[in-house]
């Protein structure tokens, strides 16, 4: 699996996560933790929850949290960083889908569902995804989502118009799989310090992304029963460098060149269940 082989490059960059994360420290950014509003004593669900860094710092904000990823390897190195950091974050290895149809089954219920950065491309159904969501949301809970804009995809890493507009979920295979993003930010995805780490990583694994537009995000979510509270584009990205020549503002925040005119880079969702 593409992204079980490249786990251990993107941890290789990060220094002392673990204390860190133990001494208050947290990997969030601004524009997730407004969305999701005050979690103390809430149980949350962290979908696609990789290596376990922003599940730790959920839980730093006094959520009770389950963190769910298709990655072996990620779900081995969050236990891993929860142990070393003091945590109390339970991660579970599985399929995306089989887990929500199985938890509502079974009555497993959350105040508020997570999700970000580079997430819904993974997605081949988002019908299933959000009706999926709303089945393990309590009455009145919220899903959050922080993502890439769908706008940005259009655009090549010299900020080229080369791509249609992301629609219908179209798959597209990368040959040369899931990289090294956290290497080719910089130090924008390592809050506690950069290492240089593993070095010209290449993942000898494939993998396929599914392309959608913002719209069919917000209509599978609305279909599924979610009420849309809020829906925020920003003309910028947290921490990734998604072209060349970004510049770097306060709290690891990037936009585009100066003679780049704005347009939106990532966007935020809350929906609520009734």
């Amino acid at each position: 699996m593409s992204w079980n082989a490249a786990v251990e490059a993107h941890d290789s960059h990060r220094a002392n996560l673990p204390g860190f994360l133990r001494g208050g420290g947290s990997t969030l950014f601004p524009e997730e933790v407004g969305l999701l509003g005050d979690l103390g004593g809430k149980a949350l669900l962290h979908l696609q929850c990789n290596s376990g860094g922003d599940s730790i710092s959920l839980a730093g904000l006094g959520a009770r949290v389950t963190g769910v990823d298709i990655s072996d390897e990620a779900v081995v190195s969050a236990r891993k960083l929860a142990r070393q950091a003091g945590a109390q974050v339970r991660f579970e290895r599985a399929d995306l889908y089989d887990w929500l149809r199985e938890s509502s089954r079974e009555g497993r219920r959350f105040d508020a569902v997570f999700a970000s950065y580079g997430v819904v491309c993974w997605l081949p159904d988002l019908v299933a995804w959000a009706g999926g969501i709303a089945g393990v949301l309590e009455p009145g809970g919220r899903f959050v989502l922080v993502d890439f804009h769908p706008v940005a995809d259009i655009l090549d890493e010299d900020g080229s118009h080369t791509r249609d507009y992301p629609a219908g979920g179209e798959s597209m295979h990368l040959q040369e799989g899931v990289g090294d993003y956290v290497a080719a930010s910089g130090g924008g995805l390592t809050p506690a310090g950069y290492l240089e780490g593993a070095t010209s990583f290449r993942n000898p694994e494939g993998a396929h992304l599914f392309r959608w537009g913002l719209g069919e995000v917000v209509t599978a979510l609305a279909g599924a029963g979610l009420r849309i509270t809020a829906l925020h584009e920003y003309p910028y990205t947290n921490g990734e460098r998604c072209f060349a020549g970004m510049r770097e503002l306060s709290g690891r925040r990037l936009v585009p060149p100066e003679d780049v005119p704005a347009i939106p880079l990532m966007y935020g969702i809350r929906a609520e269940r009734a």
